[in-house]
């Protein structure tokens, strides 16, 4: 992939490393952002508006890590590879089950995506703070901390 200009001090061959990791936690954003909407227009049961509600409050904090990403993805001269269809050949996190509505199998399978993308960011924050990109690393941080927030959410519905 070729990368613009810039005169950020990180070497373009570290750079083109990083934005290669950035571009794999998008097509992974967008896509959970996608099956946490799924859930979210699917969901049915007793606990249908808290679930409901709770599922678009998880889309929507996908939705800030994308713009996150794209826009490091851009800053480090790379050019964010956000399209649907990018996303869907890319990612790699697990199918999301078309057949279920009950909440509970909805909570189980938004929250397998969260821990699985939650995951991920872990091992960016060390494999982007090696390549010496402390700030993406940072925004790994980030994320990872609201993934595991957002993951203790959805699973305490499924917890006594």
């Amino acid at each position: 992939m070729e990368l613009h200009n810039t005169k950020i001090d990180l070497a373009k061959g570290k750079r083109e490393k990083i934005v290669e990791i950035l571009n794999q936690s998008l097509a992974d954003a967008i896509d959970l952002k996608s099956q946490a909407k799924q859930a979210h227009w699917n969901v049915k049961g007793p606990s249908f508006i808290a679930l409901h509600e709770l599922f678009d409050q998880v889309a929507t904090e996908a939705e800030t890590y994308i713009d996150d990403i794209a826009e490091r993805v851009t800053s480090l001269g790379g050019t964010a590879l956000g399209t649907i269809r990018v996303a869907a050949e890319r990612s790699s996190l697990s199918e999301y089950p078309h057949e279920i509505t009950d909440g509970t199998a909805h909570v189980d399978a938004l929250s397998t995506a969260l821990a699985d993308f939650g995951k991920a960011a872990r091992k960016n924050i060390d494999k982007t703070d090696e390549l010496g990109d402390a700030d993406s690393a940072d925004l790994y941080t980030g994320i990872s901390r609201g993934v595991d927030k957002l993951l203790w959410f959805v699973e305490a519905h499924n917890q006594a």
